[in-house]
């Protein structure tokens, strides 16, 4: 009578591969030497990996469906006395749950992203630039195309390997003979062996190269952002699809301007009398000439802050402002002349003899009155 291999999984007989394979990890964490010494658990283990072997293999499952045994002398499938042939990384995939892509492995696969750096002036980063770029990346090889291989010819089959691209061994371990699987060093994994590689690309399907593009720098792109060229990057082995190029951006910095964001700032040293008396500032902006009017009296530290006169936004409509930091330069050098002009203005102004300001009204000075016992 035919072994129910559904049973010992626990499954039903219509059950997806998943659901097989999902059963037979649950078991086999309970039941493999290493957790579980009992020497049932040993045999139920083998019983249980066995069940297996027979449903995650669509031929033998297909027999176990017809009523018949694989396992069985006769039944299609061997003999009882053939080695366990489920392999070790089944066994780790019960324990950590990985699954395993078996076969050979494509020559064709997908290029890496590529980086460059691109330096940029204030204008150029503010407004916005088509620049050109010198990239040197792996491009599809002109002369097989992508294929690695000569003219009017083509992969063979590895004889080693069978075109599996791995080679299996038979090992005595405690569960008895386990089969496990290697890539097969002949053909490195490819189950295919290139006899006459591409003179061009030496098999590769790609070659290094120099080419030229244009990148659209948008305006008000800050230092450090990076741009994103779909498809511009490093073809892929084998001629496979090009990843991305990423463009980085480097702001220079700029002999008057700073910039912080979408604002830009900038810094004029303004003669004493200037401040005193007012005067009007002709001051070159990203724009062109810029008037901007300094009103009489203006202290040390002052800013003045022109709108629109920034960065323009990256993302939506406007600019950022541009704020202008005015420094009062005190001359250092006096002739008699000016001592004389100075001297009078202060005698005027009754500046002769400055004296200490005097704080009121602070927190602190009205905390210090009320324990002195001042109203």
């Amino acid at each position: 009578m035919a072994k129910d291999y559904y049973a010992v999984l626990g499954v039903r007989r219509n059950a997806t591969p998943e659901d097989i394979k999902r059963a037979y990890r649950k078991l086999a964490r309970e039941l493999h030497p290493d957790v579980n010494s009992d020497t049932e658990a040993q045999d139920r283990f083998k019983e249980v990996s066995t069940a297996y072997e027979v449903l995650s293999d669509p031929a033998k499952r297909e027999i176990v469906d017809l009523g018949g045994d694989p396992l069985a002398p006769g039944g299609g499938a061997g003999t009882p006395g053939q080695p366990f042939t489920m392999g070790f990384q089944d066994i780790m995939d019960a324990f950590f749950g990985g699954t395993t892509q078996r076969g050979p492995r494509p020559r064709t696969r997908a290029g890496s992203d590529a980086l460059i750096r691109l330096d940029l002036d204030l204008v150029e980063t503010a407004f916005g630039v088509n620049q050109e770029l010198t990239v040197d990346t792996a491009v599809l090889c002109s002369d097989c195309r992508g294929a690695g291989t000569a003219p009017g010819t083509h992969p063979s089959q590895c004889d080693v390997c069978g075109g599996r691209g791995e080679v299996q061994t038979v090992q005595r371990s405690f569960l008895g003979q386990v089969m496990t699987a290697r890539p097969c060093a002949a053909c490195q994994g490819f189950g295919s062996i290139i006899a006459h590689p591409c003179g061009g690309c030496g098999g590769e399907g790609r070659v290094r190269a120099r080419r030229t593009l244009t990148v659209k720098v948008p305006a008000g792109v800050e230092d450090g952002m990076r741009i994103r060229l779909a498809g511009e990057g490093e073809v892929g082995p084998g001629g496979g699809p090009p990843g991305d190029l990423y463009v980085e951006v480097h702001e220079r910095p700029h002999d008057v301007f700073s910039r912080q964001g979408d604002d830009l700032h900038c810094r004029v040293s303004l003669p004493m009398t200037a401040a005193a008396l007012g005067t009007n500032l002709n001051l070159k902006t990203l724009d062109g000439e810029e008037a901007i009017e300094v009103k009489a009296g203006t202290q040390p530290g002052t800013v003045i802050r022109v709108r629109d006169r920034g960065v323009p936004h990256l993302r939506g409509a406007g600019r950022g402002d541009l704020h202008v930091h005015l420094e009062v330069k005190t001359p250092t050098r006096l002739d008699p002349d000016q001592e004389k002009v100075l001297r009078d203005l202060a005698r005027l102004r009754g500046e002769e003899h400055p004296e200490p300001v005097r704080h009121s009204g602070g927190f602190f000075s009205k905390m210090r009155d009320a324990f002195n016992g001042h109203s």
